[in-house]
């Protein structure tokens, strides 16, 4: 065994941790998909509030007023964030109290209400979001999960940065670029004058909830990434130790073996010693697959799949159908 076998083997089986369909990965995708269900749906219900506070009739008339007078009647701007609010709680004293919360729908809105407080989650969803497409153009869409409570460095910067980059964020942004062309499906028109139009738009209390709802499906794509990447550091983690104490490499390919994964031997060179083994090979291998398919059994993820439609997708559907028939 030297350095250059226990990269191969490294690199080779880390490949696949990061492949198998464990339950920790399902939980990931699933949450992802039904974020983008609820993104559709919430955007719809988001759609019907904004234009019931803004008509389109208005909209179109502010638009003839500045062709006709131009910049003091340019009060109408294309919007994928907004204030909404309720006044349907009370506080301690009986009195109508408002509630109100930031929402944006774009690619990295906030996860937490603060149209300031972004926060790193922001780039954690986006990064998660596009993992597939940053992973083919060389980028590392799982840094932020990686460095999770570790202090700000330059290795996690610089991979920041180049997902950031190819996804088009900020100063990196183009109007053909991905972040463009995903923000771009969730603009509504808006009347203000004030940056991202700060004037709250009064929803129901039912509303309000359907919106933090779809707020939360958002922050489970980051959380669910986080465990699936948390399993993959914990095994690649206990692989390195065992593979650093590996003297032949038969002991690598045992290990891969026991793991259930095909080596292409032809990139590696077998040795017929096996000598003294500090990790034995089935039991480090028990040890890795112990750190994945933790909890979650196939009943418990029937029964989050049913609570979630229930709560986004039928939500909304029935909440605009119910609109529809008092209009």
């Amino acid at each position: 065994m030297n350095t250059e076998y226990r990269n191969k083997l490294y690199n080779r089986i880390k490949d696949v941790f990061e492949q198998e369909d464990t339950q920790e990965r399902q939980a990931f995708l699933q949450a992802r998909e039904e974020f983008n269900e609820g993104q559709k749906s919430t955007f719809e219900l988001a759609r019907a509030v904004v234009e019931r506070s803004y008509p389109m009739e208005d909209v179109n008339t502010l638009r003839v007023f500045k062709k006709k007078y131009g910049n003091p009647c340019d009060v109408v701007a294309k919007d994928k964030c907004f204030y909404f609010s309720h006044s349907e709680d009370v506080d301690d004293e009986g009195e109508p109290t408002e509630t109100q919360s930031h929402f944006d729908f774009g690619l990295y809105g906030n996860l937490n209400g603060s149209e300031y407080g972004r926060g790193e989650d922001s780039d954690h969803f986006a990064h998660a979001y596009y993992r597939e497409e940053l992973k083919a153009n060389g980028c590392n869409p799982d840094i932020i999960a990686q460095q999770n409570g570790k202090d700000s460095n330059p290795h996690k910067t610089k991979h920041i940065e180049a997902n950031n980059k190819f996804l088009g964020k900020g100063r990196y942004d183009e109007s053909t670029g991905m972040t463009s062309g995903y923000d771009k499906k969730f603009l509504l028109d808006v009347i203000g004058t004030s940056h991202c139009r700060t004037r709250a738009i009064a929803c129901t209390k039912e509303e309000y909830l359907i919106f933090c709802n779809w707020r939360e499906a958002k922050a489970r794509v980051v959380s669910t990434h986080q465990t699936w990447i948390d399993s993959i550091s914990k095994q690649t983690e206990q692989l390195k130790i065992g593979l650093k104490a590996y003297r032949y490499l038969s002991e690598g390919i045992e290990l891969a073996k026991e793991l259930g994964i095909e080596l292409d031997e032809a990139e590696l060179v077998r040795t017929n010693s096996t000598g003294l083994t500090i990790y034995n090979p089935t039991n480090l291998a028990n040890l890795i697959k112990g750190m994945k398919n933790k909890n979650v059994s196939r009943a418990d993820k029937i029964k989050q799949r049913l609570e979630y439609e229930g709560k986004m997708g039928l939500d909304v559907e029935q909440h605009l159908n119910q609109k529809e028939s008092i209009n």
